[in-house]
């Protein structure tokens, strides 16, 4: 009974467990097969990413950081200590509070910006205007008042009292920070009517009376006069300085008290900010800056970076990148990040190039995070504007990029991948730092994509804190890195 029962259950045993084993064999099969293509699929994916990707470098040179070519040894500190270079704050917007308050207020902030990297800053016109109390400093009239003398309606400027903008650039330069002054000397403001036989009338161009008795100006140190009827160009109607005449030539950068080396011997400016030099020829500013020395930028208005790039050499001067400026609004607030591939100053000779976002003059960017991101990983030296800094947007951030600046972005340029809405570029590291990668997203979703790094087997993190991630590069640097939507991550080697 014992066998029959064996014999009669085992064959229907054998056909349950056949019948199972073939299941769970195209079980498996299905499942591997599946695995596979899930495999295999994400492998294509990889590897087309990988396809998109055609490094672009961008800048050739051997990679050192921005440097001012500071003029003291204290300045020269601040850059040591950051290997990305330095960064500049615009410290004034248009309009400040009259009441002559405002050298004090910057005053007051000065340790807390050398506490967050920033090296520079950038006043605007320190001498007395036609308009005193109320001038921003655009319109000169006496270049050696410093709200010294009481004459255009105050003594002090709209800013303060010469005490006080001695003690603003005394503190600066005791917190490793160089100074900049805002120069206009394409035309000047406030002179007396005089007969001009130039012209065959009376114009405002007698400057004779000033209070500090110094530079004194006549028709003869304004077109149209002997020289010819107009230089390079004019602004707003102002008498328009010659700086082919001997007295301008004298008093603005040659004389030992002239404005130049007053400026920076007597009131310790270490550079120039020079306004409107369409208005004049590059050879000024190159003159300036043998006879008297100092950092330069020059406001040359123009989104060709032909033109930016001329001046520049000829100038021997750093000028602001109205390229790259442009190029970001229609990027950023365009929704068109392939625009970032564009031609720019600072690709053009990112020692020459001065990166901003805004100014007291223009403020076209709305997208404001993702261009203060890209200017600060990016060549050139970047400016920062106060109101962007102090009232609008949010410090900490600020903060965390300029740190980002002067301690990770390093070396030349390679952009990785640029499309509408995604922009990945690559500081390929100097001197023994790794340098950054940049990606930066205006879309409304997270994104990820694989790049290729500087870096083998080397865990990774984004030092903006906007991502959790801890990637290690592959043998062959490639490794995946992600950015939240509308915004930015900086990846560098995690130490």
């Amino acid at each position: 009974m014992i066998d029959i029962k064996i014999k009669t259950i085992y064959p229907n045993f054998l056909i349950m467990t056949r019948t199972r084993l073939i299941k769970c064999f195209l079980f498996l099969f299905f499942i591997g097969f599946n695995s596979c293509n899930t495999i295999e699929s994400a492998d294509n994916q990889i590897s087309d990413q990988k396809k998109e990707i055609k490094v672009v470098n961008v800048t050739q040179h051997d990679g050192r950081p921005f440097s001012t070519g500071q003029s003291t040894s204290i300045a020269a500190a601040k850059y040591v200590a950051n290997p990305g270079g330095g960064v500049m704050m615009q410290a004034f917007y248009w309009d400040v509070p009259s009441g002559g308050n405002w050298w004090n207020t910057v005053n007051s902030k000065i340790t807390d910006w050398g506490n967050a990297g920033i090296g520079s800053i950038w006043l605007p016109p320190v001498s007395k205007g036609q308009n005193g109390p109320f001038s921003m400093g655009y319109d000169p009239c006496d270049y050696f008042d410093f709200g010294d003398f009481n004459q255009n309606g105050s003594t002090e400027t709209r800013f303060g009292s010469r005490t006080e903008l001695v003690s603003l650039i005394t503190k600066a330069h005791t917190e490793n920070m160089q100074v900049y002054a805002d120069i206009v000397i394409n035309h000047c403001s406030g002179g007396k009517s005089e007969a001009n036989p130039f012209t065959g009338g009376n114009t405002y161009t007698n400057f004779t009376t000033i209070a500090s008795g110094k530079f004194k100006r006549t028709y003869s140190d304004f077109y149209k006069n002997s020289f010819g009827n107009n230089d390079e160009g004019s602004f707003g109607g102002y008498p328009d300085l010659c700086h082919q005449a001997q007295n301008v030539k004298d008093w603005l950068w040659l004389r030992t008290d002239g404005v130049g080396k007053f400026y920076k011997n007597t009131m310790k400016f270490d550079g120039w900010r020079f306004d409107y030099v369409k208005g004049y020829a590059a050879g000024v500013v190159n003159q300036w800056k043998t006879n008297v020395g100092g950092f330069s930028i020059g406001e040359y208005w123009d989104a060709n970076v032909n033109l930016l790039e001329a001046w520049a050499n000829a100038a021997n001067s750093s000028v602001f990148d109205f390229a790259c400026y442009y190029k970001m609004h229609d990027a950023f607030d365009g929704n068109n990040l392939a625009l970032l591939n564009d031609d720019m100053m600072w690709k053009r000779n990112p020692y020459k190039a001065v990166t901003f976002v805004s100014n007291h003059d223009t403020n076209l960017i709305w997208n404001k995070n993702l261009a203060y991101a890209y200017i600060l990983t990016a060549e050139g030296y970047p400016t920062i504007f106060y109101r962007d800094y102090e009232e609008w947007l949010d410090k900490a951030k600020l903060n965390n990029l300029i740190w980002i600046h002067n301690n990770k972005a390093t070396g030349t340029t390679s952009i990785l991948y640029a499309d509408n809405d995604e922009y990945v570029a690559r500081r390929n590291g100097y001197n023994g730092n790794p340098g950054l990668i940049v990606y930066l997203n205006n879309s409304s979703s997270w994104l990820e994509r694989w790049v290729p790094t500087n870096w083998s087997n080397t865990q990774i993190k984004d030092f903006t804190g906007n991502s959790n991630w801890y990637p290690t590069t592959q043998a062959g640097t490639w490794v995946k890195i992600q950015c939240p939507p509308n915004s930015y991550t900086v990846w560098s080697v995690n130490m």
